[in-house]
């Protein structure tokens, strides 16, 4: 069950019943504020946080609303070049450090920029291309030690370090370039 309520400083607030949220999580979105609710806490509840983190809400949606501004900016990317330029780089990639992968998926995904599966079919979002080529492969080399990896463990960390030696230091570059996946 959700509720839609109006808020003077901040818009639209969607409050959604959440079966798996621990806690009341906050997230500001394109069109709204989101905020999930643990089945333990009440509606009153999760307004009076959200009431307490106002002006954090306030600056974050100010975030948002630049970086839909800068994406507004991004030429559109054609998904077959996507797909010829991402799969060939992945396969240059796997070649040099000895990576294999099943298939390869070029979609448009607004939350991530790729993932692995069990099966080790490779997800890559086509909006990569509008990143600098470092990034591009810092995420194609993540999801291929994904291949050996399952997830973000140490082990995950240390292996691709092997491969990108400043991996987590290229990793916290990724957050300027949020608005490309909205």
């Amino acid at each position: 069950m959700n509720y839609l309520v109006e808020h003077p400083e901040v818009g639209t607030i969607r409050y959604d019943r959440s079966n798996k949220a621990k806690r009341i999580i906050i997230s500001v979105k394109p069109q709204f504020v989101r905020v999930a609710i643990p089945k333990r806490q009440s509606f009153k509840n999760a307004q009076k946080f959200v009431e307490s983190k106002i002006s954090w809400i306030k600056k974050n949606k100010q975030n948002m609303d630049s970086q839909l501004k800068m994406r507004e900016k991004l030429p559109e990317i054609d998904r077959t070049v996507a797909r010829k330029v991402l799969c060939r780089r992945i396969g240059e990639l796997a070649q040099l450090h000895n990576f294999t992968y099943n298939r390869i998926s070029i979609r448009k995904q607004k939350t991530r920029w790729g993932s692995c599966s069990s099966k080790d079919n490779i997800n890559l979002n086509m909006n990569l291309l509008h990143l600098p080529s470092e990034l591009v492969d810092y995420i194609l080399l993540h999801e291929l030690v994904h291949t050996r990896v399952k997830n973000h463990s140490r082990d995950f960390w240390d292996e691709l370090e092997t491969v990108i030696p400043n991996a987590r230091e290229i990793d916290r570059k990724l957050k300027d370039y949020q608005y490309c996946l909205l």
